[in-house]
């Protein structure tokens, strides 16, 4: 398994997540920030832990920054310290580079400066809170491009005790059902989650499962309105 080689700038919640993350993965990992003090709390979780202006471009070159497979500028605030950082990636030459972008205006710049690698941390949490709220089955979702998504959701009442092919997710509803998670219970009451692979059409749905379904938003938004 190749775990690969990051460099993470900028230490704040949202840098230091990822670092953290990817190192208990098993890849290799630079820490880089100009506060000690954030360095010093991660350097026993990582494999190097570095002290500098991450706008210096003797500094990072000191640090083979060209030799990572991807550099991850997680800056918080002022933009322009992560616009230098990641102008300074670009000149270099680096294979990859994944930057945080605080709003519209951040993005587009970045976009027409060439980085097509682009995380807006307080959006994203901000569109999956609204989307969770909004449908309250809903478990995880993973969006995908021209408005698909691969969704896992609360088996609807109304479709519960009924077989795959009674349901008619394709013909139906346009929908695709991957798997179903489904509680099982063990020895002592205990319970635990089982992954029952691809359903036949005498699969039966029941009260609780974990619906993993691929399709349209609009579509998998209809299911469950019509369905709950």
């Amino acid at each position: 398994m190749q775990t690969g080689k990051f460099a993470v700038i900028g230490l704040g919640n949202f840098g230091k997540s990822i670092a953290l993350n990817l190192a208990q993965k098993g890849a290799e990992v630079m820490a880089i920030d100009n506060n000690y003090e954030k360095v010093e709390n991660i350097s026993d979780d990582v494999a190097y832990a570095v002290t500098l202006n991450a706008t210096d471009r003797r500094a990072l070159l000191a640090q083979d920054i060209k030799s990572f497979d991807a550099v991850i500028v997680a800056i918080g605030n002022p933009f322009e310290q992560r616009l230098l950082c990641a102008a300074l990636l670009l000149d270099f030459g680096v294979k990859r580079i994944i930057c945080r972008a605080i709003g519209r205006n951040q993005r587009f710049i970045l976009n027409k400066m060439g980085i097509t690698e682009i995380i807006s941390p307080e959006q994203e949490i901000g569109v999956s809170v609204a989307r969770r709220l909004m449908n309250p089955s809903l478990v995880s979702y993973l969006d995908l491009a021209e408005d698909y998504s691969v969704v896992e959701i609360i088996a609807p009442r109304h479709i519960c005790d009924l077989e795959y092919e009674q349901v008619d997710f394709r013909d139906k509803y346009k929908l695709s059902l991957i798997t179903i998670r489904r509680n099982v219970e063990e020895w002592g009451n205990k319970k635990r989650q089982h992954v029952l692979g691809v359903p036949n059409t005498k699969t039966v749905i029941l009260k609780d499962d974990i619906l993993v379904i691929f399709g349209k938003n609009k579509d998998i938004e209809k299911f469950v309105e019509i369905n709950n």
